[in-house]
């Protein structure tokens, strides 16, 4: 099977997945395909091209299987699955600027296409939309809830970039970073959809430290797959952790299992003012059980996060919930 063959192989998987909000996620469609347009061209090319980077549509569906979870999707759940796509890939243009990326799902990122400039102010305009979006609900619960978790989301990336070169952080540090910057937003899709269909306040927490350890997972493989992934596959440039001198988990636990002189080797080829070409330390990799410790610790968090959902009556959104969370840690995109 080729490589992108794999890749319609995910997104077939992940229409069967959605399958019990299919219907509520075409509308989740629609409604970008409106808030994601501008009387201005230029503007408008941009807001249009931004609406094919988010891919997987993971935080509007997490919102959405909340929401039947629980009981049922409302309108509110439609524009609050908007609001959380669009601020998801608000991020993302920001990201592809700080990592300098070139690709992301297939396509020329914002900032390889149009420049530094142009990436961040499309990045505010997403995000500033959205915020306006969630303020047309009745209730400022939505407001209030994002507001913190976005503002998380921001001390997560720069608490990543004051790491940058820091080669003794360690796992914890690690996981708290990633907890701010990846599994904040996944725990806010799921605390909204609870919410707005009428949870209890316990079955809310519970759906919100689903989203929290799916998160972390997710995060955990992303940053695995940076490592040992494949651009076809993926559709989005690779390697950019090490390039920015990001310590991530795989590189963390190598660092951890090598002796002082190879350490320092390593680290001396990481902070080397030349860029370090493909494959520069797979045989470092090779050579440490990193890969599969990382994936492992992923696992760990997938199951945390199953757990959370015993409390929850039998369905089919319950079940897209579990194998979704499982699809999170094993895919290879």
């Amino acid at each position: 099977m080729s490589r992108l063959a794999d890749v319609s192989d995910t997104k077939r998987l992940l229409d069967h997945l959605y399958d019990p909000v299919v219907e509520e996620l075409r509308q989740v469609e629609e409604v970008l395909r409106r808030e994601l347009r501008s009387q201005y061209p230029f503007v408008d090319e941009l807001a249009r091209h931004s609406f094919h980077l988010g891919g997987k549509r993971l935080r509007p569906a997490l919102v959405l299987l909340a929401a039947k979870a629980c009981g049922a999707v409302k309108p509110d759940h439609l524009v609050l699955a908007a609001v959380m796509e669009m601020i998801h890939t608000a991020t993302l243009v920001h990201d592809d600027v700080l990592d300098q990326a070139s690709l992301r799902r297939h396509l020329a990122t914002v900032n390889a296409r149009w420049g530094n400039e142009t990436s961040v102010l499309l990045g505010d305009y997403l995000f500033t939309h959205s915020f306006y979006l969630a303020s047309t609900l009745e209730t400022t619960f939505a407001c209030q809830t994002i507001g913190r978790a976005t503002n998380t989301v921001c001390e997560g990336e720069l608490r990543q970039i004051e790491s940058r070169g820091d080669y003794s952080l360690t796992e914890e540090d690690y996981l708290s970073i990633i907890e701010a910057k990846t599994a904040e937003l996944c725990a806010c899709c799921c605390r909204l959809g609870a919410h707005y269909a009428g949870a209890s306040p316990e079955v809310e927490e519970a759906l919100t430290e689903f989203g929290h350890c799916l998160g972390i997972a997710f995060q955990i493989v992303d940053d695995l797959l940076d490592v040992q992934g494949d651009e076809v596959t993926t559709g989005k440039s690779l390697g950019t952790d090490l390039e920015q001198r990001k310590p991530t988990l795989p590189l963390i636990r190598l660092l951890s299992q090598v002796d002082e002189k190879q350490r320092a080797v390593i680290v001396a080829a990481l902070d080397s003012q030349t860029p370090l070409p493909a494959g520069a330390l797979e045989d470092w990799f090779a050579g440490s059980d990193c890969m599969e410790y990382s994936r492992e610790q992923a696992r760990l968090y997938i199951e945390r996060a199953k757990t959370q959902l015993a409390g929850l009556p039998v369905s089919a959104a319950r079940s897209v919930l579990e194998r979704v969370a499982d699809f999170s840690v094993e895919r290879r995109h």
